[in-house]
């Protein structure tokens, strides 16, 4: 946890190393006030995902 706190280990990564499904360590991470990463760069890619998918 400390690694993603960090920037340094992705979401994924840092699940996958705690052993926890991507809820639980999501959970455990609001438990303890760390922010998830996601910037506006995130926000684009999303939404240009949702429009090739037509969900847009």
């Amino acid at each position: 946890m400390w690694l993603y706190a960090r920037r340094r280990l992705g979401i994924g990564k840092a699940r996958d190393l705690a052993g926890m499904s991507l809820w639980e360590f999501r959970q455990l991470l609001a438990s303890r006030r760390i922010s998830p990463h996601y910037d506006a760069a995130d926000l684009q890619q999303d939404l240009t995902n949702l429009r090739e998918l037509g969900r847009l």
